[in-house]
């Protein structure tokens, strides 16, 4: 038995709480993983997975072999990097986890460490805030992106990192005025009273920043009714371009538009809406070689100012 290769087939298992996603993500077949599992089990003299005809989660003695896969392979990827690094020229793969209102800058960020580092390949994966947070938690991901007032509480596991403040704004269709443009207008503050207003795509409620939406919303005792929903920030754009509906972007997405002359943005006010983001990894977890690349990047002077450039308040 390849002890990793079925300690990486648990921990996939985990992840997917499938039998047949877990073995896709592995490259295996679903009956060479469920032999492996038993395997291990057989190893450990004890069961790991409960049995049923669907995934019913782990055994209490399974949870424990995971806590151990989980830094097992944290350790291997370690030592596999240490390796294979030079002086000065870190290897290796870096997980980066982005909530979806960050990805603009999430991808500057991995294309400027890959620049910087030809060694290091970062995969950036969009994920919800819980889903990060669980990502740092058991190890799959080295970094995350995300809202501090979730990854950068005072005694938090996560050590967070400082990035930009985030503004909103209301952005919709431009309204036909002369000749064409190929850029985006930026409008006159308008409130959220008023945007409340407006037939609004916005994020589904499990996501975070629908819940900063929302708040702001409340502030100003407006009940607000989507006409459409989505977890995908590339639907909630294309959605603005394609019909009549509106929605409320942050900056960093704004940004990311800006070339699109069929639109408009308003920045929002009464309230001003302002959120910090934060890069954070957690603290307990001894560091690749390729975050220790990525969490200098991260505190870099002229990084900060492109990020604070390209996230901000677009004035």
């Amino acid at each position: 038995m390849n002890l990793l290769a079925s300690l990486r087939y648990l921990v996939a298992l985990n992840e997917h709480r499938h039998f047949a996603r877990a073995a896709q993500s592995c490259h295996i077949t679903q009956p060479a993983l469920s032999n492996a599992l038993r395997a291990l089990e057989k190893e450990f003299g004890t069961a790991i997975v409960k049995r049923s005809r669907t995934y019913a989660g782990l055994t209490p003695e399974g949870e424990r072999v995971l806590a151990t896969a989980q830094r097992m392979l944290h350790e291997h990827v370690l030592l596999q990097q240490d390796l294979a690094s030079g002086a000065g020229q870190p290897r290796g793969a870096l997980q980066l986890g982005v909530v979806p209102t960050a990805v603009p800058l999430a991808a500057r960020f991995a294309a400027r460490l890959q620049a910087a580092y030809p060694g290091i390949a970062p995969v950036v994966r969009t994920m919800s805030s819980q889903a990060i947070e669980e990502g740092l938690d058991k190890l799959s991901l080295d970094l995350a992106l995300g809202f501090s007032e979730r990854l950068g509480l005072p005694g938090s596991r996560f050590t967070a990192l400082a990035q930009y403040n985030e503004h909103y704004f209301l952005v919709r269709r431009a309204r036909a005025r002369g000749r064409p443009v190929n850029r985006l207008r930026l409008g006159k503050p308008t409130t959220w009273a008023e945007a409340a207003q407006h037939p609004l795509c916005l994020l589904t409620p499990e996501m975070h920043n629908r819940s900063l939406v929302d708040g702001a919303f409340a502030q100003v005792g407006a009940s607000v009714r989507p006409v459409m929903e989505t977890n995908s920030i590339l639907t909630l754009a294309l959605s603005v371009l394609a019909g009549d509906v509106c929605s409320i972007l942050p900056g960093s997405l704004v940004g990311a538009v800006r070339s699109q002359g069929e639109l408009e943005a308003f920045p929002l006010v009464s309230p001003e809406m302002v959120t910090p983001l934060c890069f954070a990894h957690l603290s307990q977890a001894r560091p690749s070689r390729a975050l220790e690349a990525a969490l200098a990047l991260a505190v870099d002077a002229q990084w900060l100012a492109h990020a604070a450039e390209h996230s901000g308040s677009l004035g």
